[in-house]
């Protein structure tokens, strides 16, 4: 089912999941124990990220250094497929631009279309490392607008080179919001002006950045409704459980943390795990009161601080 059909369809709040595939080397064990942890909580479905590739330098026997280029975490359409398949959850697979050509998004789109995966989030992805070189014979997507283009493109049946008689591939398409703007933004109004581009391109919905006070939220949703973006905005939250993370998260996702509830773990650090469910509840409450589709959580690799969350509106 597509998300949007979830959320027509919805009688009351829904819950989604975000998770990561497992670094490189490992297996897909891990990954299929949180899902099962999450079963009993309503996943109407969960998310699974893509990462493009990252150079690393080698030295060799001989003592001259060589790059090789590799992916850390590989492996989103076939964990896409599993959960799918096995559990009987819809998926949304991220889709990236930085890292992949266009003929490699087509057939990551025809495979996940032979899986039975008909939800994507498209976005352009952090920067790599090194330079890629392209074939001649490729493209690119240099914006998640560009992407978005693409997968709309062969809901018409648009492939990049001419077929016979093509079959359309009908995803539904998400993007990205950023409820503080994204971090290379002049400001929240260009932000906003390149998110109604998406929309317009043939996005149907749009899943926020973490964030951590919903008054950013509420903020944001008036401000795209104002701009004349009407499709659903979900809310994407994530539950601190280290005090580390008040330096880690604003670092890798560019979000602020409330001045009360770093100074409420920085007082009782050993209380960080329930001073962080406590606030998610809070939050989670608040947007369902405010009429938020959807609340997303942004799993990671640990389901339990969610699962303590939502079990409280279940």
């Amino acid at each position: 089912m597509k998300i949007i059909e979830h959320i027509d369809r919805a009688q009351g709040p829904l819950f989604s999941y975000e998770i990561v595939p497992p670094p490189r080397g490992r297996t897909v064990k891990d990954l299929t124990n949180i899902v099962k942890s999450i079963l009993p909580y309503r996943p109407s479905w969960i998310d699974v990220t893509a990462h493009g590739p990252a150079a690393f330098y080698h030295e060799r026997q001989d003592g001259l250094t060589e790059r090789r280029v590799y992916k850390k975490r590989p492996g989103t359409i076939g964990i896409c497929g599993i959960i799918q398949n096995r559990f009987q959850i819809d998926t949304v697979a991220h889709l990236l631009c930085l890292g992949f050509t266009r003929e490699e998004t087509e057939d990551a789109l025809i495979e996940l279309n032979y899986l039975g995966v008909e939800n994507v989030l498209a976005i352009r992805g952090d920067g790599i490392n090194y330079t890629q070189k392209i074939n001649r014979e490729s493209s690119t997507n240099t914006y998640a607008v560009d992407l978005v283009g693409q997968v709309h493109g062969l809901k018409q049946g648009r492939y990049l080179q001419e077929l016979s008689d093509p079959l359309p591939l009908d995803f539904c398409i998400g993007v990205a919001g950023y409820p503080e703007k994204h971090f290379e933004a002049p400001n929240m109004k260009t932000d906003i002006f390149h998110l109604k581009q998406k929309v317009e391109a043939g996005a149907q919905y749009v899943t926020t950045q973490m964030f951590f006070n919903n008054e950013d939220y509420f903020e944001f949703v008036r401000l795209c409704r104002n701009a004349g973006i009407t499709v659903p905005i979900i809310p994407g939250l994530k539950v601190i459980k280290k005090a580390y993370q008040l330096k880690s998260v604003p670092k890798n996702f560019h979000v602020s943390i409330p001045d009360e509830l770093v100074d409420e773990i920085e007082a009782s650090p050993e209380h960080v795990e329930e001073i962080g469910i406590r606030w998610a509840r809070k939050q989670t409450e608040g947007l369902i009161d405010f009429g938020a589709p959807v609340v997303h959580f942004y799993i990671m690799n640990d389901s339990s601080s969610v699962i303590e969350v939502v079990k409280t509106f279940l």
